[in-house]
């Protein structure tokens, strides 16, 4: 294992010129929390949510961390999840530790690691074998060894790219098998151990991208971590240490940080790569002219730099030769249809068969693989057949991109239709609307994905588009069809789709294509009305609230507090902007003429796995008890994470506090404020929500029923001195941490404050305000008081008192604090 990681490479393998791992090695962010939900957008989208700074503090994992419980856990971690988009730095996070166990700096109680990937086992699909001959068959020392039996040992098993298994895994009707020694195919025998039917004793660590994630049911794992790739301070930091030049270095990172588009793409390690390896190049050749700045610019120059350099190293030719030589032509074709059929399919390595498919030999594919290193590599498990994959998602997806474009303007045939153009190709260009309605197509084709897997493809094949870019793979075609009119037909299509009722993942999408075609019109538009301060929404047409939509989520600033006040206190308004209220931290919707139609929209917030919203104010809005039921079957989710919840003047009543009662029970561990003050629970949902209170799974700490119009049974519990005495029993413990506590109006008397003061006695240290105003407590209940509060041992600061009592009580304090001048009493 130390001879086979203890060299990585940088994007792909450069012969001769390994980078040791341990050298180059950068602490990833890994965070803890998160699930198995399958999120449906482009990860490109989603390295947008994951580059805003977190609200709040995370719990934030290192790499030999990751069996370790967090504080307050008590059950062991057997099965650890690890997601992270493509080239986000999950295989060499598994490398890294892998390599410190085996040089013994760290989880020395392991006896043994196993770390396997899906490319290797899907080759053995057809293949049976029983655990320990598949360990056998990958570690042959443990067969030579004559090791037969695990479970006395610590093992680890690693399984790395879920998202890359071709098995079927089937975990509802597999067989169950506990025998280790006994053959099975091989999804039977990692549907088992992951069950924990085989090997209970082991422990799992998988990785996945996002949208694999739920091939494995939830109950078989114990703990979800999520690679973050590359915090801002990391990227610079790669910069730095790539570039030993400080003022280059400084200048490609205030470069990057000036295009939105590229700066999120750097979370992402292998686009670091990408991007340093095409701006040292760019610098170099080009004096004082612009740097790349949309990433189909980006992804261009670096197919030329790769193209240049398999020119010179292997077929000698020097820099200023032409570099689209016919035989880079002929793999760039040939990668491209790859890279567009395999897109289609969502298959991103490869095998001999794919290869076959589309009509490449094997012998071709290796030859590929080593001319064009950096963009399409070839790989072999131990002792298994090659498996091939560009370098990362993205190569694929632009390459795909450039395919179609070379194909339509090479040969007249519209991949993405089925059409192709019979008469002579100039006329193609004569009749605009042939160009237009490959560009049209594409569009379509990308909004009609349920997953959004070909919003990058459309940002690239748009970008190939204008002429400035085309200009730079000119000798990849025969013709050239880039015009303005074409491309302002596309805006104008665009546009006409994002006044439509599309997703908000959908429409920022088709903003990032505007931007690939260089027309900030709309968006600019709306940021000179906010930058003026006439942003009327109630004028805004469909396309504007995009926009709007568009340029919040592509802000700088974090968003901490959405006032939805500040743009309209309408439904129409929240329905539009529900985007930024996911992406907010709080979303204060208070007196905005919301209904249950919101709360429909909100459940689906709640639920969302990459929302960030924990704190949400919806008091005075006419929800009624039907909007309420919507709002809960969001909260009973097991994926929301709201913790304050404020639902004062909301015309509830006790269907529903049913409604929140059971989501809570459902979903007990996040909600921690609950406030229902002024709406109509009556006596029966008051008991449904205290009920809930004494369950200990309820993280509810604060619940506010003022202005209810509670009856004296619902509040008998309290309005008593028998009441009071119950509750000093619990203020008594050493386990109450109870600091205010209001009594106002609560019928006490002297009996009461007796119980007080003998609650304080026993518990002196946590309770700083008590407020007894409106109560009955006497001379003597008074004098009971001033007695205790003289005690220099208590933290009580404050006492409230109506006017009545006041006479009363400032005697006696006036003499205790004669006799104790040390007391704490302050107000």
């Amino acid at each position: 294992l130390k001879k086979k990681f203890r060299c990585v490479f940088e994007g792909i393998a450069k012969a001769g010129n390994p980078t040791l791992l341990n050298q180059i090695y950068t602490e990833l962010y890994i965070t803890e929390g998160g699930t198995g939900e399958v999120n449906n957008e482009h990860e490109v989208r989603q390295i947008e949510t994951a580059s805003r700074k977190p609200f709040r503090p995370e719990t934030t994992i290192r790499q030999e961390d990751i069996f370790k419980a967090s504080p307050g856990r008590d059950e062991p971690i057997r099965t650890v999840m690890t997601k992270g988009v493509a080239g986000i730095g999950k295989t060499v996070l598994t490398q890294k530790f892998t390599m410190d166990w085996a040089e013994d700096k760290a989880n020395q109680d392991i006896q043994f690691t196993f770390p396997f990937t899906f490319r290797e086992l899907n080759v053995l699909k057809e293949k049976k074998f029983s655990l320990v001959e598949l360990v056998h068959h990958f570690f042959t020392e443990t067969k030579e060894a004559g090791i037969c039996r695990f479970d006395q040992f610590q093992v680890v098993f690693i399984f790395d790219g879920l998202d890359e298994c071709r098995l079927p895994l089937d975990f509802h009707n597999t067989e169950i098998l506990t025998d280790v020694t006994e053959s099975t195919s091989v999804d039977v025998l990692l549907t088992n151990l992951i069950r924990g039917k085989l090997l209970p004793s082991a422990r799992l660590w998988i990785t996945t991208r996002p949208a694999a994630a739920n091939q494995i049911p939830p109950e078989c794992v114990d703990m979800v971590t999520e690679v973050r790739g590359f915090t801002d301070p990391q990227k610079e930091e790669y910069f730095r240490k790539r570039f030993r030049d400080e003022e280059q270095a400084s200048r490609i990172i205030s470069h990057i940080k000036t295009s939105r588009s590229l700066h999120i793409m750097c979370h992402i390690p292998v686009f670091c790569w990408i991007t340093a390896t095409v701006l040292e190049e760019v610098l170099k050749t080009r004096e004082g002219g612009e740097l790349p700045k949309t990433l189909t610019e980006m992804y261009i120059h670096f197919l030329v730099v790769q193209t240049k350099l398999k020119n010179i190293k292997y077929h000698g030719r020097s820099e200023r030769d032409p570099h689209w030589s016919p035989e880079s032509r002929t793999m760039i074709e040939s990668l491209g249809k790859l890279a567009f059929e395999q897109l289609q399919k969502g298959n991103l390595i490869f095998y001999e068969s794919d290869l076959t498919e589309c009509g490449i030999d094997i012998r071709a594919a290796s030859v590929y693989s080593g001319v064009f290193t950096q963009i399409f590599k070839e790989e072999r498990g131990l002792y298994q057949d090659k498996v091939f994959c560009f370098v990362h998602l993205s190569v694929q997806e632009f390459l795909a991109a450039l395919h179609v474009h070379l194909t339509f303007f090479n040969s007249g045939v519209n991949l993405l239709s089925g059409k192709k153009f019979t008469f002579p190709f100039s006329i193609v260009f004569k009749e605009k609307y042939k160009l237009t309605h490959l560009y049209q197509s594409a569009v379509d084709k990308a909004l009609q994905s349920p997953n959004g897997h070909l919003d990058l493809f459309l940002r690239f094949l748009l970008g190939l588009s204008l002429e400035t870019n085309q200009t730079l793979i000119q000798g990849l075609v025969t013709q050239r069809g880039s015009s303005s009119e074409s491309n302002q037909k596309t805006v104008q299509y665009i546009k006409k789709k994002i006044s439509e009722n599309l997703s908000a993942e959908k429409s920022i999408n088709l903003f990032h294509c505007l931007n690939e075609l260089n027309d900030r019109s709309l968006v600019e538009e709306i940021q000179q009305y906010l930058r003026s301060g006439s942003l009327s929404t109630e004028k805004l047409s469909p396309a504007q609230w995009s926009a709007l939509v568009f340029i919040l989520l592509s802000s700088e600033k974090d968003l901490d507090v959405f006032d939805l006040k500040k743009y309209s206190a309408s439904e129409e308004a929240l329905l539009r902007l529900l985007p930024v209220v996911k992406a907010s931290n709080r979303a204060l919707l208070s007196g905005c003429n919301l209904s249950e139609r919101s709360c429909e929209a909100l459940s689906s917030v709640l639920i969302s796995q990459s929302s960030t919203l924990r704190d949400l104010d919806l008091s005075n809005n006419n929800l009624h008890d039907s909007g309420v039921k919507l709002l809960s079957a969001g909260l009973k989710r097991q994926y929301c994470r709201l913790e304050t919840l404020r639902l004062s003047g909301c015309l509830v009543t006790k269907e529903g506090c049913a409604s929140l009662a059971s989501a809570l029970s459902s979903n007990p561990s996040h909600l921690r404020e609950l406030d229902l003050s002024y709406n109509h629970p009556g006596d029966s949902g008051r008991k449904l929500l205290l009920a809930g209170l004494d369950d200990l799974n309820w993280r509810l700490d604060t619940l506010r029923l003022s202005g209810c119009n509670l009856s004296e049974r619902s509040c008998e519990a309290l309005s008593s001195d028998s009441g009071v005495k119950l509750l000093s029993i619990g203020l008594e413990s050493e386990h109450c941490t109870l600091e205010n506590f209001s009594l106002s109006g609560c019928l006490i008397t002297e009996e009461g404050c007796a119980s007080l003061v003998s609650a304080l006695s026993s518990n002196p240290s946590h309770l700083r305000q008590l407020d007894l105003s409106y109560n009955h407590p006497g001379d003597s209940g008074m004098k009971l008081l001033s007695a205790g509060l003289a005690d220099p041992h208590r933290r009580l600061n404050t006492l409230r008192y109506d006017r009545q009592q006041k006479i009363i009580l400032w005697r006696y304090v006036s003499f205790f604090y004669f006799m104790c001048p040390c007391s704490s009493l302050s107000s």
